[in-house]
């Protein structure tokens, strides 16, 4: 409890996000080198620190309080998660003794999801960037980096919880 009443208490922790469920994806399968080798993309994808978000709640009345937290991100060689601050409310309402009303608005900055490309050496035009995932493919490899993931968290949440007693 602070001195002018607000209370805040850790709301949840999380390890993991959709974002960082996508980034796992990324680490599947591998491609082969002119000489045979394989190459996995786990090697260029996988982090050892997953995503882990904190969310608080301060409590400014006995209906109102500010929601707040963020997230450490995750780095690899090849994909990253930036960490995000997040902001928000919480609103609640009592219409009768028995029911709640609550709405919370939750809004996020930052962590974004993005790929980095390789450089790789081909027999045929030599040493380019390409994406890493389809370097081995078909496509034209400066039209691989067109399938560089760049993906955005959900930026604004909402939620409306109606509760009542009987």
């Amino acid at each position: 409890m602070t001195a002018n009443g607000q209370e805040t208490s850790l709301v949840g922790i999380n390890r993991g996000s959709e974002l960082a469920t996508i980034a796992r994806r990324l680490e599947r399968g591998g491609y082969e080198l002119t000489n045979g080798t394989w190459v996995p993309l786990s090697k260029m994808y996988h982090s050892n620190w997953v995503d882990m978000q904190f969310e608080m709640l301060t409590q400014l009345s006995d209906d109102f309080g500010l929601l707040w937290g963020a997230s450490t991100g995750q780095r690899a060689e090849k994909v990253r998660i930036d960490p995000n601050v997040q902001l928000g409310f919480i609103l609640q309402k009592r219409p009768t003794p028995t029911t709640t009303l609550t709405f919370t608005a939750n809004s996020i900055l930052g962590g974004d999801l993005t790929e980095q490309p390789c450089t790789a050496s081909y027999r045929l035009g030599g040493v380019q960037k390409v994406n890493c995932r389809l370097a081995a493919s078909r496509l034209p490899v400066a039209d691989t980096l067109k399938y560089l993931v760049k993906l955005h968290p959900s930026r604004l949440k909402l939620s409306l919880w109606f509760r009542g007693q009987f």
